[in-house]
């Protein structure tokens, strides 16, 4: 790890190691750290790859690996990355296997090609020899990488787990990659012995199968237990209604609930459609917060009662809880939940603190679209 880019915390949770990391600045030295060590095999998949900078480090780190004989897979969102031919031959010829996630075609067929757009890969995980995994709220491109690295520095949330929830979440990959019918890989690589229990953490992705609500339940066991705290980064925020109740209940029960939610953003729109909701959480005693530093919030994090915590792709909305393919990582560990409860309490300072009276002070055209949104918010 390049000096001063060490985890902003470190925690053995039973059988796993958990290194908490803060932004592209202490997360992306470290994947690509993994990358170069991969012996065996790699399992790399992202909503986002772009042909930047930050993109292409990482495909010619990937490119090298499987040029050394390591097997190396990649699968992508079609939708939400911009890789080029060229780009693409270049993985290819390494030996990189290479899978678009439901690749965008137009045909006859309208409503199979709208629930391709609708249904994407999400999820951003590293897996590296089985042993060594990353997943969270980061992308590769530009905007995730530091400032210091020449990118935008957006405010992300990474975690890197090595232990048997590195398994866990490699089998996930690969259970996506076969599901979605990727190209066929050597399998030899991916020869692993037993899996072991991961204890108090556990890799929970939203699959295939459209019933799988498991990152849903999660949050909705987690606030329905709360009993002192509930905080929350969330980029984008507009729970079910079911979820929302169980969040609202936690308040009215005396648990101090407190939302961070972005108002510097690059999805506008889910922001209005958030503000259409700050009545009700004022209501019931949520505590809402906008950061608003001129720096992008990207992450999805909660913590409860400074015990359960987690961390990953999903937002709190209705495609990532309904719709795409998501992963997150719950941790059941007051150590790894404090650390996670003072990032978020750092970021605090990053906020403008939102009450009845902003609320009123906002014009009526701004009222109304929130009012707006918030009724479209499926469809955001």
């Amino acid at each position: 790890m390049p000096p001063g880019r060490a985890p902003y915390a470190e925690v053995t949770v039973g059988p796993n190691r958990l290194a908490l990391l803060k932004d592209g600045f202490q997360a992306f030295p470290a994947m690509r750290a993994a990358i170069a060590e991969a012996r065996r095999s790699i399992c790399l998949e992202s909503y986002i790859i772009l042909d930047d900078a930050t993109g292409l480090s990482f495909l010619e780190a990937l490119s090298e690996r499987a040029r050394a004989g390591v097997e190396v897979l990649l699968m992508y969102d079609d939708w939400g990355s911009e890789l080029s031919e060229p780009t693409l031959s270049r993985l290819a010829a390494s030996g990189v296997k290479v899978h678009a996630y439901h690749p965008v075609r137009w045909s006859p067929k309208v409503g199979r090609v709208l629930a391709r757009l609708r249904r994407r890969n999400h999820r951003k995980s590293l897996v590296v020899d089985g042993e060594v995994g990353f997943l969270g709220g980061l992308n590769l491109s530009d905007e995730y990488a530091a400032r210091e690295d020449g990118g935008a520095g957006w405010r992300d949330t990474h975690v890197r787990v090595v232990g048997p929830g590195a398994l866990q979440l490699e089998r996930l990959f690969l259970e996506t990659w076969r599901g979605s019918r990727g190209p066929r890989f050597r399998a030899e690589p991916f020869h692993r012995g037993p899996e072991a229990p991961c204890g108090r953490l556990a890799i929970v992705g939203n699959h295939l199968g459209k019933d799988k609500k498991d990152i849903r339940r999660a949050y909705a066991q987690a606030f329905r237990r709360a009993a002192r705290s509930v905080f929350l980064t969330h980029a984008y925020f507009l729970p079910p209604n079911r979820l929302l109740r169980d969040l609202l209940e936690a308040a009215r029960r005396g648990a101090r609930v407190a939302v961070i939610i972005a108002a510097t953003t690059d999805v506008k729109a889910v922001l209005y459609a958030a503000r259409g909701l700050y009545p009700r959480l004022l209501k019931a005693g949520i505590e809402v917060y906008e950061w608003n530093t001129g720096r992008v919030l990207h992450a999805k994090t909660a913590v409860c009662d400074g015990q359960w915590a987690t961390v990953g792709s999903s937002n709190l909305d209705p495609l990532s809880l309904r719709q795409n393919l998501e992963v997150n990582v719950t941790v059941e560990d007051a150590t790894f939940a404090g650390a996670l409860e003072r990032l978020f309490l750092e970021d605090l300072r990053g906020c403008v603190r939102i009450d009845r009276d902003t609320v009123q002070s906002w014009d009526a055209f701004s009222r109304l679209l929130g009012w707006l949104a918030f009724r479209l918010r499926r469809w955001l």
